[in-house]
């Protein structure tokens, strides 16, 4: 999903840390600042931190013990499958010593005084939140024990927390939680609350059950869709059909015609039908006739978005260079040329977009399945010219996010609506909505050379990448280095392997397409054409790629681990059915290693079979080790509907995809057994939601190569006659 990688690195410091407040009938609430975790424009970053934020008393997170001796825990972060709720929780758990039965989270509303601007993106949730949960659970644990300690005259020493309780051994004495919260929120919290050692936990590195489970399972668990507000409409918007086209004229009679519908309705994405549900308009959508300017681009297609992307690739900017990489490849003994492309890909978010807006003469609230709720807020303010303090956004459960839920066209859409209209409006998108109107995984052309020494060893990498910046796109200035779009290089700049001759630059282009971040970003190609030319090479040095890879990052001990273990669990060099071959990959992003060994065969008509995915992830700390292999698993499955289907067409200025018919994506059928193994050694704790995805594309090209000799140089995979 995704926004860029946010650095995770900055501790509460003792100046930035919490607020304690209590009351009648509350219990005890702590209120705790997030460290740094990203660029200074980037969503859920901002200049509301440390000491200054502290001073400002802005705070965006709180937990709370009820007066029953529950926890209630607002978590700052949007649950889009990836358990947030759930592992953010467990940090606090750990600390306050808890019963998990008693625990409950929820969305924290989009309130800057209270939570500070927040967003979810990056896989940097827990890893940039780590210490600040840990550190609220052992906040509040500490005043409860304090409580407990002077109800008693008992030295705190002689005290300890357990299950939701004090204790004093020595007299037998317990208090629970809900007895001591009101008078342990009047008392002064720790400058520095201790925290649990590694060695000590109890819940952290546990399968807990999830906390949103039992509401998605009965049916009660509310998704944007979901959201019914007294009096609310149901709107269906337009949009120009052709890139860079617009509204010229419309003729609503026929729509206005149609039962149910209350309006047609022009707004800046389009044109809106307005109507009392759902399928009135629809119904009175396709009675709509609207003329449309045309674009500036109707000689747009696929072929010539390749032909863009060729034409600039070597006049990019150096993103490293390593040796003499002309010089070495002019002098080598075997030498290799090749060009890989990638496709524009769509989100394909199985909930399609909505939101649901209600706007009055004084304030604007939303129903929104959002990834960056602070953003939301934002939009709506510049439509309505409303203060943030008259703007509610009520985050619901995402079906699904990738990054596409971090834009905010659909709520715009539904803030005019519902101000034009001055009723509750739900603004659902189609997904033909979505697919031909929406934002895009860049495409791109990479183009390299290799050549190996005398003794078939890799000695010249280099390669040229051009595609459209999505840094520059979204006005993130941050996100570029030295005029590089640093999502464009990832993983590509920081190659692990040991080639001494190793010339990295990228070419930026403009292009009528609208951009934004996908799961694992440039990582999801960049995955790909690093792994499948690293086996090119060894083909060509005669190199097996596992042997290759295991010499080449001898300083990169991580890396050979993670692939060790997945060489070990896959049977890796064992005999396999007839037909069949291991393609292998490894892959760093987001401060996670991930490595990958898929099995696959072709049918007869060419067409590659994925049977088995043993997956090893090297995550530093796994806070929900369960959490963590479903997210590998749904990252494969991500990874492999793109790398074997996945593609935006383009044909005379318009996007011609419209559905899962044309943008498949893969059937329980046509899965592959996945094995997930998680390594967790307390080495530095990298993300989850997204580096699954971008090792599956090279690990089955990489097994394409070994049953037929020829690369996979082109996305998607589809059939044979696509390869190189």
């Amino acid at each position: 999903m995704a926004d860029p990688e946010f650095a995770a690195k900055s501790p509460l410091s003792r100046r930035s840390f919490l607020q304690v407040s209590g009351g009648l009938g509350v219990g005890l609430v702590v209120s705790f600042l997030l460290p740094a975790c990203g660029r200074e424009d980037a969503p859920g970053a901002g200049a509301r931190r440390g000491a200054a934020a502290a001073a400002n008393g802005e705070v965006n997170a709180w937990v709370r013990i009820t007066p029953e001796g529950g926890v209630v825990l607002s978590i700052a972060k949007s649950e889009m499958g990836q358990g947030v709720l759930t592992s953010l929780a467990m940090l606090v758990a750990e600390e306050l010593e808890v019963d998990w039965a008693k625990v409950r989270s929820e969305h924290a509303l989009a309130d800057t005084a209270l939570y500070g601007k927040w967003s979810t993106g990056g896989s940097s949730s827990v890893r940039a939140n780590f210490d600040a949960y840990r550190r609220a659970g052992a906040t509040a644990r500490e005043l409860l024990v304090a409580a407990a300690c002077e109800r008693w005259g008992a030295p705190r020493s002689e005290c300890r927390a357990e299950n939701g309780e004090v204790l004093h051994p020595a007299t037998d004495r317990r208090l629970a939680y809900a007895e001591l919260a009101e008078r342990a929120a009047a008392l002064p919290p720790p400058a520095e609350p201790p925290l649990k050692a590694r060695a000590d936990y109890r819940v952290i590195g546990k399968d807990v059950r999830r906390l949103d489970t039992p509401a998605k399972v009965d049916g009660s668990a509310i998704f944007g869709l979901d959201v019914r507000v007294p009096g609310m409409l149901v709107a269906q918007v337009v949009r120009p059909p052709e890139l860079g086209g617009a509204v010229d004229s419309f003729d609503a009679s026929e729509a206005l015609a149609v039962q149910g519908v209350r309006a047609v309705v022009e707004i800046p994405n389009g044109v809106a039908v307005v109507a009392d549900g759902f399928w009135a308009a629809q119904s009175g959508r396709r009675k709509l006739a609207v003329v449309w300017k045309p674009g500036p681009h109707a000689d747009l297609d696929n072929a010539g978005v390749r032909a863009r992307c060729l034409a600039v690739v070597d006049d990019g900017i150096v993103a490293r260079n390593d040796g003499d990489a002309e010089a070495a490849f002019a002098g080598a003994p075997q030498k290799l040329e090749a060009v890989y492309e990638f496709p524009y890909l769509a989100h394909a978010t199985l909930e399609p977009m909505n939101c649901t807006a209600r706007v009055d003469d004084e304030r604007c609230e939303l129903w929104v399945p959002t990834q960056s709720p602070t953003g939301a807020a934002e939009a709506a303010a510049k439509i309505t010219g409303f203060d943030a303090e008259q703007i509610r956004v009520n985050t619901t459960l995402l079906g699904g996010g990738f990054g596409r839920r971090s834009a905010h066209d659909f709520v715009e859409d539904a803030v005019h609506l519902a101000k034009r209209m001055k009723a509750p409006v739900q603004v659902v998108y189609t997904r033909e909505d979505d697919m031909k109107a929406g934002l895009y995984r860049p495409a791109g052309a990479n183009v390299m050379r290799g050549a190996v020494d005398a003794e078939g060893w890799p000695l010249v990498w280099d390669q040229r990448i051009a595609s459209p910046s999505i840094m520059r796109a979204k006005n993130w200035l941050s996100g570029m280095k030295d005029g590089i779009d640093m999502t464009a290089v990832e993983g590509v700049r920081n190659l692990p392997y040991a080639i001494p001759n190793l010339h990295v630059r990228w070419a930026d282009l403009e292009l009528p397409v609208s951009l934004h971040w996908w799961r694992s970003v440039g990582s999801s190609q960049n995955g790909w054409v690093t792994e499948c030319f690293f086996d090119e090479l060894c083909a060509l040095g005669g190199k097996d790629p596992v042997e290759a890879r295991m010499r080449l990052l001898a300083e990169h001990p991580r890396h050979r681990r993670a692939l060790a273990l997945a060489v070990e669990k896959a049977g890796y060099g064992q005999p396999l059915a007839e037909g069949h071959a291991h393609g292998v990959a490894v892959h760093e992003s987001f401060g996670s290693i991930v490595a990958q060994i898929a099995e696959v065969s072709l049918a007869q008509d060419g067409a590659p079979r994925v049977h088995r995915v043993v997956c090893v992830v090297d995550c530093g700390e796994a806070i929900h080790p369960e959490g963590v292999r479903h997210q590998m698993e749904s990252g494969i499955t991500m990874g492999l509907s793109a790398a074997l289907w996945g593609e935006v067409a383009i044909e005379k200025g318009h996007i011609t995809t419209a559905n899962f018919d044309a943008y498949p994506i893969a059937r329980i059928d046509q899965m592959p057994r996945v094995e997930s193994f998680v390594i967790a050694e307390g080495d530095p704790m990298g993300g989850i939601g997204e580096p699954g995805t971008p090792p599956i594309a090279g690990a089955i090209g990489n097994a394409i190569l070994k049953l037929t000799g020829k690369p996979i140089r082109r996305l998607p995979i589809g059939r044979v006659e696509r390869m190189a």
